[in-house]
């Protein structure tokens, strides 16, 4: 298991997790990439941060945990940087996405949110 990753989420939330990242992507608002998401976080306006465990080298997202613990802002992680990347519109796979807005999928971003909380409260 990669340095950065804090529990284990299961497929269920996987799944719900690409869904929000697509329907945030078609009509709400997402930030790609360790950098923009780490921007993201530091300004508060990240809703849900989604990150690949298979991103090498595992540095680049060692601290994006840690504040989004301090920040008060829920994450969770999926197996697969090229699904996610597809999932957020690129042609390319991406280390982590922050969703801003959920667009179509608000409700289920509330959804998945509240599940991550009851996972890190483990």
């Amino acid at each position: 298991m990669p340095l950065f990753v804090r529990f284990e989420a299961p497929k269920e939330l996987q799944d719900k997790a690409y869904e929000v990242v697509e329907g945030a992507t078609d009509g709400g608002v997402v930030r790609k990439g360790a950098n923009e998401v780490t921007k993201a976080i530091e300004r508060g306006e990240a809703k849900l941060v989604v990150m690949a465990t298979d991103t090498s080298p595992e540095e680049i997202l060692a601290h994006v945990p840690l504040l989004c613990e301090e920040k008060g802002i829920a994450y969770t992680y999926v197996d697969s940087k090229a699904e996610l990347g597809s999932s957020a519109g690129l042609e390319v796979g991406t280390a982590a996405v922050a969703v801003v807005n959920g667009g179509r999928t608000a409700d289920l971003l509330g959804q998945v949110v509240e599940q991550v909380a009851g996972l890190a409260a483990q």
